[in-house]
């Protein structure tokens, strides 16, 4: 039966992994949790004179440090000077020099929102009239690239690690005491320590390099590690650092004093239930403790009521290791523990009666999480988060399903054992001893024949007493190391018998194979999750959105810039011409008009003229006739337009006495 069922875990792990490393693959932390709503002066606008600021809004707070916001001018020099200032909580400014040229210039911009992911990017506006601009922005990746890709894999690890460690240790104080001698759940619960453990401090040491630059070289940087420390995120992952020198010595207690305890008969069931007692106490703060490093620094710590999202959060966790975390502990116990130990129905029931509960807790902070998150229908279907979300719904639908077909299983084999103990059967009633009385006709024949080989030897009573008694001891010791070497092979034989006693029972054949699916399910949930924890909420990409979208509707409101190059044909007849309709509504607007050489220069042309034509109502054209204002710098004022819709402007552009050219493009106004 092993030989069969072997081939066929190893394909389903196989079949795990190629799953997770595609959500993984699909889950890399390009998405950020702060957007930009707004900023002053605004993207792509031209101004009169320089600033003498920048200022940027998000959706939420962000961390910032001296780099965090920059503005460079054509020529790629900063011109920003001091710290970025925290103007009202979610808007940021920094100062710019005095007298700054005429020219486009490039506002870039790193931050690390409130729940702990970066956010990067960048945007230009102009003084006077755009020009050409070799301004380099980096750090657009940002959170992305090989060390973003490490980023989230030690994240799926610390889940997984929490998952296993507060699961598996939780099934045996709760459902199966015995299995703290088992030396497959004592690994399987070590591994999860390891994991966390081992992901706690790559995170650590990635946090710097994933937040800012991005390179692989930065892993080790210590000022940035420095920088770190000093943040929500690193105080959050330091804490769970200390929480895990404490899970360790429980642990150990677990898997040391708590084991021992079943072998000393002499201590008084009091005693033992102290001891189990303390446990659980010491295991739940502790628990509770790694669960709240996540909550104190990720989703749960900003948006809407974060005093109540925060405990919510905790106890979603603690649900999510102590059902999942079980199941593979179970899992574990159902194919790894030996044939002397196996897993007793009543622990697989008392297992059954947790998970039911960790679902509901799951469900009803599940539900309130989603709601937090997304907040409407639209954010639900879609944002990618909400689309991750139903994915993360419908998994969980499928475990639970798979989870009933478990305890219905779970119920044939009570009726199993109960049979057994009531003398239908008795194939499990094989004593737990390794040599028992079974063999004792075997040691006889043994001990008989090496007394049937002794009496030929008369050497013994007719030579000397040194020889007789050196034969008698090697005698004696062979006869040691036989009646050893058989007491091994008995015990071998009996547990392998044990074994396919159990696995000839059908309901917990049934029982390993639904676990076993179940554990498979939930490999990929983690792996959803993990994707979730990335991805910008969708309420919040919801409200970015709108806020974006009315910004720019008050830009277009505040101006319409349309740029349509054009060639006259004539020496020097290539370049470029801007119109800036402003507000851009129904009733009197200003017109202005800048024409510029291919090079970004002004171009100054002899005569330039508008048009305005609504071809849906058939109105126009509707000439306009601007002012030379300056070189390449042409102006209407009180320019009437007389409903809304989309309007076509056509600029006549000529460069020379017998040049000219006609462009055009479509605006809405109104």
């Amino acid at each position: 039966m092993s030989q069969t069922i072997a081939p066929r875990v190893r394909n389903l792990v196989l079949l795990l992994l190629a799953a997770t490393g595609l959500l993984l693959a699909g889950a890399t932390p390009a998405s950020a949790h702060a957007a930009l709503t707004g900023s002053d002066p605004q993207q792509g606008v031209v101004v009169d004179k320089a600033p003498a600021q920048v200022s940027l809004t998000f959706s939420e707070q962000v961390a910032m440090n001296d780099d965090s916001l920059r503005v460079l001018d054509p020529k790629g020099n900063r011109v920003d000077t001091g710290k970025p200032a925290d103007v009202s909580g979610t808007t940021y400014a920094v100062r710019l020099h005095g007298g700054l040229p005429d020219g486009t210039y490039t506002v870039v911009y790193q931050v690390v929102s409130a729940d702990s992911h970066p956010v990067g990017g960048a945007y230009t506006f102009s003084v006077g009239a755009p020009s050409k601009t070799s301004a380099a922005v980096d750090g657009q990746n940002v959170g992305g690239g090989a060390v973003g890709a490490l980023y989230g894999v030690g994240r799926y690890m610390s889940y997984a690690g929490f998952v296993v460690l507060v699961g598996g240790a939780a099934f045996v104080l709760a459902c199966w005491q015995r299995g703290s001698g088992v030396r497959a759940v004592q690994r399987l619960v070590v591994s999860g320590w390891v994991a966390l453990t081992a992901a706690t401090l790559a995170l650590l040491l990635l946090r710097g390099s994933y937040t800012t630059s991005g390179k692989v070289a930065d892993i080790f940087d210590l000022t940035l590690l420095g920088q770190v420390l000093q943040t929500k995120t690193g105080a959050a992952l330091v804490s769970r650092l200390l929480l895990l020198a404490a899970a360790a010595l429980f642990v150990a207690v677990l898997f040391g004093s708590h084991e021992k305890r079943d072998d000393e008969e002499e201590r008084d069931d009091e005693e033992k239930r102290d001891l189990t007692f303390g446990l659980a106490i010491g295991g739940t703060v502790v628990a509770v403790g790694l669960a709240a490093s996540w909550s104190m620094a990720e989703h749960a710590s900003t948006g809407l009521q974060t005093g109540i999202a925060m405990p919510v959060d905790v106890l979603h966790l603690l649900a999510v290791a102590t059902w999942l975390g079980g199941l593979v502990a179970l899992l574990v116990a159902l194919y790894g523990a030996s044939g002397q130990t196996p897993v007793e129905t009543s622990a697989v029931r008392r297992f059954s009666r947790l998970a039911f509960g960790s679902v509901l807790a799951l469900v009803a902070t599940g539900a309130y999480q989603s709601w937090r998150q997304t907040g409407s229908w639209p954010a639900l279907t879609g944002t990618r988060y909400g689309q991750l979300l139903l994915v993360k719904i419908g998994l969980v639908v499928v475990l639970v399903g798979i989870a009933s077909i478990s305890r219905r299983w779970t119920g044939r084999l009570a009726e199993t054992v109960t049979a057994q103990e009531g003398g239908i059967t008795t194939r499990t009633a094989v004593p737990a001893t390794a040599g028992g009385e079974t063999g004792s006709d075997e040691e006889a024949g043994t001990d008989g024949g090496s007394g049937g080989e002794e009496k030929p030897g008369g050497e013994g009573k007719s030579g000397s007493g040194g020889k007789a008694a050196a034969g008698g001891r090697a005698v004696s010791g062979e006869t040691s190391r036989r009646a050893a070497q058989l007491a091994r092979q008995r015990a071998a034989v009996d547990t392998a018998r044990r074994k396919r006693l159990r696995d000839a029972d059908p309901g917990r054949l049934g029982l390993r194979r639904s676990v076993l699916t179940e554990a498979a399910v939930a490999v990929v949930l983690l792996a959803v999750t993990t994707a979730l924890t990335q991805t910008e909420p969708g309420r919040t990409e919801v409200e970015a959105k709108a806020a974006t979208s009315s910004s720019s509707s008050s830009s277009s409101e505040g101006a319409v810039t349309l740029d349509m190059p054009f060639d006259t044909g004539g020496q020097n007849g290539k370049g470029l011409v801007r119109l800036d309709i402003d507000p851009a509504r129904v009733g009197g607007n200003d017109l202005h008009i800048y024409v510029q050489h291919t090079d970004g220069s002004p171009y100054d042309i002899p005569e330039v003229k508008v048009s305005l034509t609504l071809a849906a109502k058939k109105l126009g054209p509707l000439p306009v006739a601007p002012d030379r204002i300056t070189a390449g710098h042409w102006a209407a004022s009180g320019v009437q337009i007389p409903m809304a819709g989309d309007w076509k402007i056509e600029a006549t552009v000529r460069t020379s006495d017998i040049d000219q050219v006609t462009v055009a493009k479509n605006a809405q106004i109104g």
